[in-house]
């Protein structure tokens, strides 16, 4: 049983997680990232990015620093850039085998190693596992009825997290597929802006479910060239997150999708400043895609609108006009 949890990240999916965690009877540290960030948490109770929702009373704040030693798991609640030099912080005081939690939904940029391998390259000491699925950190903070997947390649390690971690609100599904995890992960975020961009310009409620299935496709067809199991893509982590990914502003990525089709630049569609991961995934994520030769042509237009190479309109109709093929 995992009694004493760290979560690193004070953010809201961090301070949704703290919270959820100590509901289900676990002592919860919530690290930010540095003495101050703690100070002003541990004064006010609230995460400036989760207004409105105030920590439980037992969990305990502190800088990033003390989120090592005495925990029997960490949870990494940051953003998928930064989780290497986080996972290397830990490193020096972990115990050996003790688990490391991803909750980024990501790639890293230029290494393009899955959030799992990151953990292992930086913090030899860990066991790497990684927490995704369908969820808003809001209605996880509020104890709304939420469904997730939780991964480590040692699947008797995947349950006992998912007993010590879940709840009757929190429910928890394991599985020792982590890459099928990390993918479902990973690739909705880039599929998200496409459904934000199909709503922004009114093309229609068909046209959303086309575009949802036809990036499912793409999400499976690349899942399979990396190894992953089609239950686990077609499960939680992968179409579930997918589908409340493409339906909702509160998805991060889902707005950022609105903002550009409403003419803004990726730059100035920043969703109130907050990160949208699938920015940074796309660009990998296609990368990845042709180098295994899998044809990914939803992500590859998201890529390369983000990336300037193409506007809105021209990748619609590009989109649009592709042959007509069995499906599949």
């Amino acid at each position: 049983m995992f009694d004493h949890v760290a979560v690193v990240g004070a953010g809201a999916w961090g301070s949704a997680l703290a919270n959820v965690i100590a509901r289900a009877g676990r002592a919860v540290l919530l690290a930010a990232r540095d003495q101050d960030s703690a100070d002003r948490l541990e004064a006010t109770r609230q995460s400036p990015r989760l207004p409105g929702v105030t920590l439980d009373e037992t969990i305990g704040v502190a800088a990033l620093s003390e989120a090592v030693g005495r925990y029997d798991a960490i949870l990494l609640a940051i953003p998928s850039q930064h989780l290497r030099a986080a996972a290397r912080m830990l490193n020096p005081a972990l115990a050996a085998g003790t688990p490391v939690i991803a909750c980024a939904k990501g790639i890293e940029h230029g290494t393009h190693k899955f959030m799992t391998e990151v953990i292992a390259e930086s913090a030899p000491n860990a066991l790497p596992a990684i927490l995704s699925g369908p969820s808003f950190a809001v209605d996880v903070a509020q104890g709304l009825p939420t469904a997730v997947t939780l991964a480590a390649r040692d699947n008797d390690v995947a349950a006992a997290l998912a007993r010590s971690l879940g709840s009757s609100a929190f429910r928890l599904y394991h599985t020792d597929d982590t890459r099928g995890v990390e993918i479902g992960g990973a690739a909705k975020n880039v599929l998200a802006i496409a459904a934000g961009i199909v709503s922004g310009r009114r093309l229609g409620s068909s046209a959303l479910a086309a575009l949802t299935t036809r990036g499912f496709a793409e999400l499976f067809r690349f899942g399979k060239a990396f190894g992953a199991r089609p239950e686990t893509l077609t499960g939680l982590s992968g179409l579930g997150d997918l589908i409340l990914s493409c339906s909702s502003v509160q998805s991060r990525n889902y707005s950022l999708g609105l903002a550009l089709a409403q003419g803004r630049t990726a730059q100035e569609a920043r969703y109130d400043g907050k990160l949208a991961e699938g920015v940074v995934t796309a660009p990998v994520l296609v990368a990845m895609a042709h180098a295994k030769g899998v044809e990914m042509p939803i992500a590859s237009a998201v890529a390369d609108i983000l990336d300037g190479r193409i506007g809105v309109g021209d990748a619609i109709e590009n989109l649009l006009t592709r042959p007509f093929r069995a499906e599949g």
